[in-house]
């Protein structure tokens, strides 16, 4: 059999055609897709506004300078998800603390964080960065009262979770990134993720202050706007003593020190063809989950990712399937001879070497430590087929059995 990855994008004829139409365009780079690709996408998520950007990692920087980190400021994320949802705090010259994780669904634990602020000072936390671990939605709900009890912001790392939804105490359904109750939402389209545009993100917010500031902080603090000019009109024009007129078209201010963070058009093409069968993609991931979780919950040598509501009070948006066992290095070694190649996510971001230089050890977090030496990541992407999924199982069983 062909080798079968944990992730794997899917190209269509549609999105060939959607690049291909772009390239033979006026326009490679800020032409009308980026802003079609971002109203189509806060309609999808169900946020005001969404700013498109270079990739996840630009939209967690530039989220992280919108809620204003400076400096000194100290920020709560959990250590098990990719670095860069730290690392944008450090950016700003803040410092990251992290939080234990809940055992059974791998997030971060409400109940750490809680412990966390109650053993310090009010105001020594200025945020939150949630992580939807996997695709499985944070309840911010829950987050957004305990950080409006301290005077928090939120950031919502939603790079795995498009689509996802939990229901809140109102029993309304909210989407993961909607902007209700976090201040900011981040999103990738890194080829393995729902949505493929090569790489790419987004930012999400219902905040019109924050919305604007985005704009401008991704393209070099720059703005053409001239109800935001700060110059005069003699400044601008170089005509002395001109005061009044319009400002001429070239004209630009950079009024604050952003960065080009800005997505091409033809990616913006592609992740806009992409997102018309998002909804397809994400039923085909459940329907995988679902033959995964039927082949192992009588297995009790592997543990999955334990959903704490009912299944009708949540969609998990299934980036990732991940399952837990004791000799996680002997199974990926052994997959990996068949021509499967398991992931894991992630390593403890407290334990990477330049988080150890910032004082963090081995056994600070231990949920998160011991979590680590289980996981794996299972193949999980809507193009995976019922043969290629059979056989993964298969090879787990067998690979269990020999033990």
């Amino acid at each position: 059999m062909k080798p079968i990855p944990y992730g794997r994008q899917e190209i269509t004829a549609s999105d060939i055609q959607a690049v291909t139409s772009v390239l033979t365009s006026d326009y490679l780079t800020q032409g009308p897709n980026i802003k079609a690709f971002e109203d189509a996408f806060a309609a999808y998520i169900g946020a005001k506004y969404a700013v498109a950007v270079s990739n996840g990692t630009a939209a967690l920087h530039l989220a992280a300078m919108a809620a204003g980190v400076k400096p000194g400021d100290r920020v709560i994320t959990t250590p098990i998800t990719f670095a860069a949802s730290a690392n944008c705090v450090r950016y700003c010259g803040g410092e990251v603390v992290f939080a234990d994780i809940d055992p059974d669904t791998f997030l971060l634990d409400i109940n750490k964080v809680r412990a966390l602020l109650e053993q310090h000072p009010r105001n020594t936390f200025q945020g939150i960065i949630p992580v939807d671990f996997a695709g499985y939605p944070v309840d911010m709900e829950a987050f957004r009262t305990l950080a409006d009890e301290y005077g928090m912001w939120i950031i919502e790392d939603a790079c795995h979770a498009p689509g996802a939804w939990f229901t809140d105490s109102k029993g309304v359904r909210q989407m993961a990134g909607n902007g209700v109750y976090a201040d900011l939402a981040i999103y990738s389209f890194h080829p393995v993720k729902h949505i493929a545009a090569g790489e790419g993100g987004m930012i999400t917010t219902n905040d019109e202050t924050l919305y604007k500031k985005l704009l401008t902080l991704r393209t070099h603090g720059i703005t053409k706007n001239q109800n935001d000019f700060s110059n005069s009109l003699e400044m601008a024009t170089g005509v002395p003593g001109m005061e009044t007129g319009t400002f001429p078209g070239w004209y630009m201010e950079m009024q604050d020190l952003g960065f080009n963070y800005r997505l091409t058009d033809f990616q913006a093409a592609l992740g806009l063809s992409q997102l018309q069968r998002a909804d397809e993609g994400l039923m085909r991931r459940v329907e995988i989950a679902r033959v995964y979780d039927q082949a192992f919950q009588h297995n009790d040598k592997i543990e999955c990712q334990q959903l704490q509501l009912k299944e009708r009070d949540l969609e998990h948006a299934y980036h990732l399937y991940v399952i837990k066992l004791a000799d996680r290095l002997g199974l990926y070694n052994y997959l990996k001879e068949k021509n499967i190649y398991a992931q894991v996510h992630y390593f403890p971001t407290h334990l990477m070497p330049y988080y150890r230089q910032q004082g963090w050890k081995p056994g600070d977090f231990p949920l998160a430590e011991k979590y680590y030496s289980q996981c794996l990541s299972l193949p999980m992407f809507p193009s995976l087929t019922e043969k290629e999924q059979t056989f993964v199982i298969d090879q787990i069983n067998q690979f269990l059995t020999s033990k």
